[in-house]
This record gives structure tokens, sequence and C-alpha cells, in this order.
């Protein structure tokens, strides 16, 4: 993100402070597809996810005249998905997670449309991801997808940077494992 479109979003934050509505459209629009994708990938629910957004932008409505500005506002709009996401799956059901659970089970016999797949290195990949612990997960997202800063990250989680970059350096390891017991080698194309 450059430095003006962080700089108008600090303006627009403070511009909602105020009750403008207009602003808050704007920034709505700049970020809810990241905070929807952000919080998808840690709620894995897309009604859930849809969900976030609007509690995350309410509360941006309520709360912009407490921002601080110690981080960028993308940054702290990510922390609040996070803290939204992390409630919504503390609120699930059990049977939820178990009906997820059962679908995950992989069957061990190959049919052709599997055996496609899983030379597809992007599907590859994304099951290897979901090899890692959501800890894990949740920083290699941060990081990789959302392209964070470790110090970013660091705040977004609400742990020390060096707990970030300890983190990542085990995804990178355990999802280089994953890889390659799934055959594929590093430096794919």
């Amino acid at each position: 993100m450059s430095n003006k479109q962080a700089t108008a979003d600090e303006v627009l934050i403070a511009r909602i402070a105020q009750g403008d509505r207009s602003a808050m459209q704007v920034l709505y629009g700049r970020h809810q597809v990241r905070v929807f994708r952000f919080g998808l990938r840690l709620v894995r629910n897309e009604q859930i996810a849809e969900d976030l957004i609007s509690e995350v932008f309410l509360d941006v409505w309520r709360q912009a005249g407490k921002f601080e500005g110690r981080s960028s506002v993308s940054t702290w709009l990510l922390a609040i998905t996070r803290f939204k996401a992390l409630s919504a799956l503390r609120r699930r059901k059990d049977a939820e997670l178990d009906d997820e659970a059962a679908a995950a089970i992989e069957d061990p016999s190959d049919d052709p449309e599997v055996a496609v797949q899983k030379k597809d290195t992007s599907d590859v990949l994304r099951k290897c991801l979901e090899g890692l612990s959501s800890d894990h997960r949740e920083i290699v997202d941060l990081v990789y997808y959302h392209e964070k800063s470790v110090e970013e990250v660091a705040h977004i989680v609400g742990i020390p940077e060096n707990t970030v970059k300890t983190r990542l350096f085990y995804a990178r390891k355990k999802l280089a494992d994953l890889l390659q017991a799934a055959g594929v080698q590093r430096g794919w194309p």
C-alpha cells in the first residue's frame, strides 16, 4: 500500500470519527475484500466471514475516534477482523466442527479427478497450508497473502515480533516438508 493511500485512510478515519458517512463508504469499498478474505481464511465459512465484515466496519464506525495511528488503518482493520473471527470461532458449535472434519477426510483411492488435482501445484499448496497449525497458517496468511511486515503481524496477532519470526520459520519448514511429501520439489514454476 502506498503512503498516499495510508494517509488517505487516516484522513477517512478522522472524517468517520466526525460522522461522515461518505468517508465510511469509501473506506468500506477500499478494504472490504481484504477483510472478507482474511476473515474467510480464519473462520472457513463464507456466511460467518460476511457477518464479520459487518461487525468489523460497525466497530470502525463506532470506534473511529479511538484510532491512535500506531499502525496503518489496514493493519487496524485486520486486527479487528482477527479478534472478531476468533470470537466467532469460540461461539461455533462442536457439531459444525465435526462436520468439517468429516468432510476433510480424504478417500485413499485415487479416481482420475483426484489424480489431476494432485498434480495441480496450487491445489497441493492449498492442501499443504491446511496441514499447518492455525497459528502458523495465520502468520503465513498475513505475511504472504496480505503482505504485512513482521512488525504489523505482531501488532495484529498481539504477540512479540520474535514470536512471529519463529512461527514463520517453523511454518516455512513444515510447509516445505509437506510439499516435498506431496511430490512438489523446490523451485517449481
